[in-house]
């Protein structure tokens, strides 16, 4: 090539990376605001400012919290800000709890109230440009009852904790932007709109509804542009006509679209798009924003409930938002394992029990195609007028917060288990429909208001309880089950068997410490409330009550009828509910294909009558390798609805040794498990648990680290209950919880707060009995 060729290129290639840094410096930014704050209970005190990352909790409370902390916190941070005179910036707050006072160089600048929905806050009036900028932040988490939920803690079922407990991000625009959709609060628009007019696998239509706030003094002629792209690197490209933004006013534009053979969205084969939206003046972009949409299609119909015109039961569950120690002050990673663990488990839905979550908990679940019911913030409480209008704003809040979601199939925009007057339920109503056509609402009360009826399984009467309930078409979905009915009434069907049990036994509250017994009467309390349900003909669904344990308000111990510990640890009944996931091996799903699960710690306390949880034919049990018996599963009245009943095997006596069950589907081995005798403790596996997500290299993430006892032969010594010490010799992380650590039914469990992985961190255990052990972890 000749040097004037060369030229040439390098002249060209020089013009174009000049063109794309002018085209690129128009677009927003947001970047985590989360670092190098500082914190105190007690601002009187100036030696008493500590060195904090947000997302944060003001206080560690105890795994079991006898009295949570309620109070004022105070939090500060120093910035500079390079902002020139045609930009706006923007601090956007994920959730503070519950009552949030800003401050900017000395000035209040905003109070907002509510510790589920985001905020937020202009900056531009108040900035010292460019010295330092001082934003200071009161924090209340104190009882309020015109702020829902409104209830106090010490009867409320769940924690409000504190802090800023979600993240926070400074946003950058050109006066020209693309409004929030919470903070414009426009009726049915603000920020970006999906909406789909018409949904088939032959074509979607519909149209994107932009919201745009022109700061200029000047009007601006623009055209705004969208871009749908998936990952088979298909593109589809819109634009609007030409229009004017004029100075100091919003302006909406919707852009129609039409997309042949669209991808979508379901849940087993969650595709998304991501959508692009480009608002441009001539060569430049003056505002760009990209969200994540899917193209679904969900109905209620008189047979049931349809998803892309496929009729399917909705099998699920209920989850908090909570970790212990740290509340509900969790990592986005935190949140997305969470997700996992609910879709590992063999659910396709959660419901959001019982206020707003994590907009990272929503995000997994469009990527992990996990169905959803999104709730206010409500429970056993209905307040004065105040409460319900800041009630019907939350409820605006969270519809332009969340309307984007392909994931969210129901909005609960009822106050759970509360005593609703008939014209807070019509205006509920009147407002989802005003604010998002044609979309399910859920009521907890039988009121035709809503769409569908959301009874919990206690609120029927045994031994009928929903199977019978007829009012024409009229659908329900059971939105807790297997907890309470067995708590309160012992209101199990097999009678016979319950005869022989002590009330404790009989509950599903169940921690793992309580032992094999119990953890399988908890496993048979869902399986045979599970059966119950699908036996109602207008039953489209059920939530069991719940995936992991919990902390409560009112009640100093664990609420423990999760199928998974506090610690995501699972116990029997997560299987049970694993086991009645498809067989059927998918290219890429981890989520489908055979499943086994023996039931059983195998020791000489274990029951004769063997339970296997499997999702195949036919299941052959071997007892140090002599066969017991090879059998299908067992069929009777409370397993006689499920797609896959467990299995049962009856051996005459206890023989120390190994069991191994072998699962045939069509007479071809596909899965096998083995339980041995535990032996005595020789040894722990030190570990952590990322559940498809690894840990965050840059910023703050949580992950639970587990000190498992174990024999031998690398059995899980579940009598065991040594002590464990953790400490970090290297790296920048922190260890959470009671330390040492007794273990739980064998393994003990700490929280592990990485702020970064640029240095590798070095995790040692100390065993007075097994002695020390080094864990190493490094940026993936």
């Amino acid at each position: 090539m000749n040097r004037k060729n060369l030229n040439k290129i390098l002249t060209f290639l020089l013009f174009g990376f000049l063109f794309f840094q002018k085209y690129q410096a128009q677009i927003r930014t947001k970047i985590n605001f989360g670092k190098d704050w500082f914190f105190t209970r007690d601002k009187s005190l100036d030696t008493g400012w500590e060195r904090v990352q947000l997302p944060h909790s003001i206080l560690l409370e105890d795994k079991v919290i006898a009295k949570q902390y309620v109070g004022k916190s105070y939090y500060k941070k120093e910035f500079s800000l390079d902002l020139k005179a045609d930009e706006k910036a923007f601090l956007y707050f994920e959730g503070v709890m519950q009552m949030a006072t800003v401050f900017l160089n000395g000035e209040k600048i905003e109070t907002h109230e509510g510790g589920y929905l985001p905020f937020t806050v202009e900056l531009n009036e108040k900035l010292l440009l460019p010295n330092k900028n001082v934003l200071s932040i009161e924090v209340s988490n104190e009882y309020n009852p015109q702020i829902p939920p409104g209830k106090p803690i010490e009867t409320l079922d769940f924690n409000y904790f504190n802090g800023i407990y979600r993240n926070v991000y400074l946003l950058k625009t050109k006066r020209v932007y693309i409004t929030d959709a919470v903070e414009a609060n426009v009726l049915s628009g603000g920020g970006i709109n999906f909406q789909i007019a018409n949904i088939s696998k032959e074509k979607a239509v519909g149209t994107v509804k932009v919201h745009l706030k022109n700061e200029f003094q000047t009007a601006k002629n623009v055209v705004a542009k969208i871009e749908f792209s998936n990952d088979s690197k298909e593109k589809f490209v819109f634009t609007s006509k030409d229009f004017v933004l004029q100075n100091n006013l919003t302006t909406e534009i919707s852009i129609p679209y039409q997309i042949q053979n669209p991808q979508l969205w379901n849940i087993n084969d969650p595709k998304l798009y991501t959508l692009k939206v480009s608002v441009i003046d001539g060569d430049q972009i003056l505002d760009e924003e990209t969200i994540k949409v899917g193209f679904k299609k969900s109905e209620l119909k008189a047979d049931g409930f349809y998803l892309n015109d496929e009729k399917i039961y909705i099998s699920g569950t209920n989850r908090h938002q909570e970790y212990p120690y740290v509340g509900n002050t969790i990592s986005d990673e935190a949140n997305y394992r969470d997700a996992y663990k609910i879709k590992e488990a063999g659910f396709n839905f959660v419901r959001l029990s019982h206020y707003p979550q994590a907009e990272s908990f929503l995000n997994a679940c469009d990527e992990l195609g996990i169905l959803v019911m999104n709730s206010i913030p409500g429970w056993q409480f209905f307040g004065d007028s105040v409460f319900q209008e800041n009630s019907y704003q939350n409820l605006r809040d969270l519809l332009h917060r969340d309307r984007n979601h392909p994931s969210i199939i129901f909005w609960e925009n009822s106050l759970n288990e509360s005593e609703m007057s008939s014209d807070y339920m019509q205006k509920m109503n009147a407002i989802l429909d005003e604010e998002l056509p044609n979309s399910i609402s859920t009521g907890w009360m039988d009121d035709t208001s809503y769409d569908l009826y959301i009874p919990a399984r206690q609120h029927g009467k045994a031994p009928d309880y929903w199977t019978k309930y007829e009012k024409g078409n009229r659908k329900i979905f059971i939105a807790e089950y297997g907890d309470w009915e067995y708590y309160a009434q012992n209101a199990g069907f097999n009678q016979k068997e319950f005869s022989n049990l002590k009330e404790e036994e009989r509950t599903s509250r169940q921690l793992r410490a309580f032992g094999e017994k119990r953890l399988l009467q908890q496993a048979t309390n869902f399986q045979e409330a599970s059966n119950s349900n699908r036996k109602g003909k207008n039953t489209i669904g059920e939530a069991n009550w719940l995936q992991f344990d919990y902390t409560r308000g009112y009640s100093p111990d664990i609420e423990s009828s999760g199928i998974s510990d506090i610690f995501r640890i699972p116990k029997f009944a997560f299987y049970f509910y694993q086991s009645q996931r498809s067989p059927e091996r998918k290219k890429g799903n981890l989520f489908q294909g055979p499943m086994i699960k023996i039931a059983s710690y195998w020791n000489e306390f274990s029951p004769l009558n063997l339970t296997v949880y499997s999702n195949c034919d036919e299941i052959a049990l071997y007892l140090n390798d002599s066969l017991i018996a090879k059998q299908k599963p067992l069929v009777n009245e409370n397993s006689d609805q499920l797609s896959h009943p467990p299995f049962v095997f009856q051996l005459s006596k206890f023989e120390a040794g190994e069991l191994k069950a072998i699962g045939y589907i069509n007479n071809e081995k596909v899965a096998s498990d083995i339980v041995r005798t535990a032996g005595k403790a020789t040894n722990y596996i030190l570990h952590y648990d990322v559940s498809g997500k690894e840990i965050n290299p840059e910023q703050t993430d949580i992950v639970f680290l587990y000190a498992t006892i174990i024999d031998k032969n690398g059995t899980t010594v579940t009598e065991s209950s040594d002590k464990f010490t953790f400490t970090i010799s290297k790296g920048n992380a922190g260890i959470i919880g009671k330390n040492p650590m007794k273990s739980e039914a064998g393994i003990a469990t700490v929280l592990l707060k990485t702020n970064s992985l640029k240095k590798r961190i070095v995790v040692e255990c100390v065993s007075p009995i097994l002695g020390k052990k080094k864990l190493v972890i490094k940026k993936k």
